[in-house]
């Protein structure tokens, strides 16, 4: 199909659409970028190998998964015009994506257990590079609470129906690229 094709709404959807899809692909370099720091630095003498992956990441991973599978079915929920499985499945979301953010904090509390901490005489260039990836990654996922908010309270006024839910599906695309980027961002650290 043709780009100039449809109505103005269909132009405009696709535009948005282009627009995340440009905003995805800059957060991806953004990453890609201080994974690649990561990996040049990790060659460095007074890199720490005896670092130990805080068990909050670990739980992080699956509550995340979980609030993807809770949005996806509220998208599900609205194409079924359900609206209160749909409530119940967007909050069910948002209080995975706050869990997540709880699990992270204490992820960083795990890791000052053992003596690293992101700045000063006690930090190390492994774990300030790990505070950054994580860090950053907290604030897109900040950015994911506020988009979260704004759907469920226009989802409460009606804004959205199995006809008309834009909205949800750009939320939608940003939500599970954060997720995904996290499931790498993890593995990344992990294995790295």
């Amino acid at each position: 199909m043709d780009l100039t094709e449809g109505t103005i709404a269909q132009k405009t959807a696709r535009a948005k659409k282009n627009m995340m899809w440009f905003a995805m692909l800059s957060m991806f370099m953004t990453f890609a970028g201080l994974t690649s720091a990561y990996i040049v630095s990790a060659e460095r003498k007074d890199w720490i190998d005896n670092f130990q992956f805080p068990s909050s990441f670990y739980l992080s991973l699956g509550v995340l998964i979980i609030s993807s599978l809770c949005f996806y079915l509220f998208k599900k929920s609205i194409r079924q015009e359900n609206k209160k499985s749909g409530i119940l499945f967007l909050i069910a979301t948002l209080l995975a994506a706050i869990i997540f953010v709880v699990l992270q904090f204490k992820g960083f509390g795990e890791i000052i257990a053992q003596g690293f901490y992101p700045t000063g005489t006690a930090a190390t260039v492994t774990t300030s590079f790990i505070y950054a990836i994580v860090f950053v990654h907290l604030l897109h996922i900040f950015g994911g609470l506020l988009v979260l908010l704004v759907v469920l309270i226009k989802y409460l006024k009606g804004k959205y129906t199995k006809e008309n839910y834009l909205g949800v599906e750009l939320a939608e695309m940003y939500w599970h690229f954060v997720d995904v980027l996290w499931i790498y961002l993890f593995g990344f650290l992990l294995f790295m």
